[in-house]
């Protein structure tokens, strides 16, 4: 299968018939394949799939090739998810000398908009040009901007180097799952993701803890710094050991045209509307106020429009083809991966508003705590992509894992200021058990009732809604952190003055030990009531986020899953040695 062999067809459906293809044979693999902007299945293949062979066959034996492919792209995953996160402790230092005001918010926003917008299209130009320039081009601009970044002196530059940050961390984000489902049957991808993708979030928990020592014993220019050496180290393997196959059948002005241009552009205009609200709903400007909801509302009409421009014949390449949405399958895996990102962000930055702002550690203190919740999720990880590959299932292991997961959050609600060490750890890692096991497993069952041809397209968007879900896990409980804190403070603290300093809003930038430290006894009893029953509401309210992403599970069917790989993107072949003549 060759990419866009269809280039000079246009797609003459309309976007209701775009929405019903499959629909006749629901979650059958294979059964969505006529996207022309992909590569798509020859005529054949589309109106009779084939249902694949379920017997699972035994692991192919994988070379060196495969295991430093493996090890280039898990650094270059686990480096962009650091860089990600990095930032959030290390700004008061580089606002500190820098300056820039109002501006500073722009260091972490502009990395987010930027790495968020950017990975449906990074699905596309896979598709047209292959994994391998994408993939390079990609951590080059990432290196790229953290030495700006590095090197900055006023505001402005880091912002440009952070913009430039995310548009790297974007591509290798996409780039790096796409790359493990091209070399790696479907039934195996489980295993291997949870290598991948736990590396990711290993990076993006350890990000603030390692910015913390950084700071405290270097500068925070060190941050950027440290970037360059692995940026670099990760840059050269992929250089020697990213070989996959890609077929060059169209010359570079055709493949150019076939990117969905107009597309892309509506999809960045509305996701940055939205994120813009986002970012100053609760922080700058009140959830009901006009500055938060007119951009959010043009953002959400602005998806909207997308999503009917990708279904029309204006879009006979689209970015987001909408058969991607046929089968119940792949919809309830997207309905859960938007949870699960909110779920984990609400999780990784509110265990440390527990443990700075209700029992006053320090943030480097607070990084070590926050690793029961860090460390349990590689081995987890590694049991549900471990158990998808034996049984060939994912259903069961999701029900569990969310199960689990509601557990997790719901002991989470018990927390208080008398809690002891072993209640925080314990509870920590029951969580992370649940939510670890869902890390690999929901891109596999994305894919089961897709075409080997929509991997590329259907990554960069799970990898979208994943990231678009891990914004609103910030949103979210902020604003219900701070309005609980705004009901109690009247209630429990009489300091009028210390009142109205964690009224209006301000109650979770105040989460610190820092703050505490200026308290007198009855004062630092009296605040820290109120961040423990804030963070109460707070952990109730994620149970029913948690609960949505449960009932979810029920929307799949249980597709058997490929043993056999079949993709124009695997790993090159080793040549082999003419066989002499006769």
């Amino acid at each position: 299968m060759a990419p866009n062999p269809n280039l000079s067809r246009e797609m003459p459906e309309t976007m209701q018939e775009s929405l019903n293809r499959g629909a006749e044979d629901d979650d059958a693999p294979g059964s969505n394949t006529m996207n022309p902007s992909s590569e798509a299945a020859t005529p054949e293949t589309s109106e009779t799939p084939e249902t694949p062979d379920t017997t699972h066959a035994p692991p192919a034996k994988r070379d060196w090739r495969f295991w430093a492919l493996l090890g280039s792209i898990s650094l270059a995953g686990l480096l962009t998810a650091l860089e990600g996160t990095i930032t959030s402790t290390a700004l008061p230092s580089i606002v500190g000398d820098l300056g820039g005001g109002h501006l500073y918010i722009w260091v972490v926003n502009g990395y987010l908009f930027a790495m968020t917008a950017m990975q449906p299209l990074y699905g596309q130009l896979a598709n047209v040009f292959g994994r391998r320039s994408p993939m390079l081009i990609a951590t080059a601009l990432f290196v790229l901007g953290s030495g700006i970044c590095g090197g900055a002196n006023n505001i402005g530059t880091i912002i440009v180097g952070r913009i430039i940050q995310g548009i790297g961390a974007s591509g290798t984000t996409v780039l790096t799952e796409m790359i493990i489902c091209d070399v790696v049957p479907l039934r195996e991808r489980g295993k291997f993701l949870a290598i991948v993708m736990g590396m990711i979030f290993l990076g993006t928990a350890l990000g603030p803890f390692f910015a913390g020592l950084v700071v405290q014993y270097s500068t925070w220019r060190w941050t950027f710094y440290l970037a360059l050496p692995v940026g670099g180290a990760a840059l050269l393997s992929l250089f020697f050991f990213l070989s996959v196959q890609y077929k060059k059948e169209t010359n570079l002005a055709t493949r150019i045209t076939t990117i969905d241009w107009t597309g892309n552009v509506i999809f960045i205009a509305a996701i940055t509307s939205v994120l813009l609200a986002l970012s100053w709903a609760g922080v700058s400007h009140p959830w009901s106020s006009y500055n938060v909801l007119v951009p959010l509302l043009v953002g959400v009409a602005g998806l909207a429009g997308f999503l009917v421009f990708e279904g029309s014949r204006f879009a006979p390449n689209p970015t987001v083809p909408l058969h991607l949405f046929s089968n119940r399958t792949s919809v309830g895996v997207l309905v859960m991966t938007f949870f699960h990102g909110i779920i984990t962000v609400w999780q990784l930055y509110f265990m440390p508003v527990y443990f700075q702002g209700v029992l006053g550690s320090s943030p480097s203190r607070s990084g070590l705590q926050i690793l029961a919740t860090v460390l349990p999720i590689l081995p987890a990880a590694g049991i549900g992509g471990g158990l998808m590959t034996k049984l060939g299932l994912y259903k069961p292991i999701h029900y569990v894992s969310w199960a689990v997961t509601l557990i997790g959050l719901g002991l989470f609600t018990l927390l208080d200021r008398d809690s002891s060490t072993g209640d925080w750890v314990g509870f920590q890692i029951v969580y992370s058990m649940g939510a670890g096991m869902l890390i690999p497993t929901l891109l596999p069952a994305l894919l089961a009732p897709l075409s080997e041809s929509d991997t590329a397209l259907a990554t960069a968007t799970w990898s979208f809604v994943r990231s678009f879900g891990m914004t609103w896990g910030t949103a979210i409980p902020a604003a219900i952190f701070n309005t609980r804190s705004d009901e109690l403070a009247p209630k429990l603290i009489h300091d009028a003055t210390l009142r109205a300093e964690i009224s209006g809003g301000q109650a979770y930038e105040h989460a610190t030990a820092a703050f505490l430290g200026t308290l007198s006894p009855d004062s630092l009893v009296e605040v820290t009531q109120v961040f423990a029953q804030s963070l109460h509401r707070t952990w109730l309210v994620s149970l029913a986020f948690a609960a949505i992403g449960f009932l979810s599970v029920n929307l799949e069917k249980e597709v058997p899953m490929r043993s056999e790989l079949e993709t124009d993107y695997g790993m090159e072949e080793k040549q082999k040695p003419k066989a002499s003549e006769a």
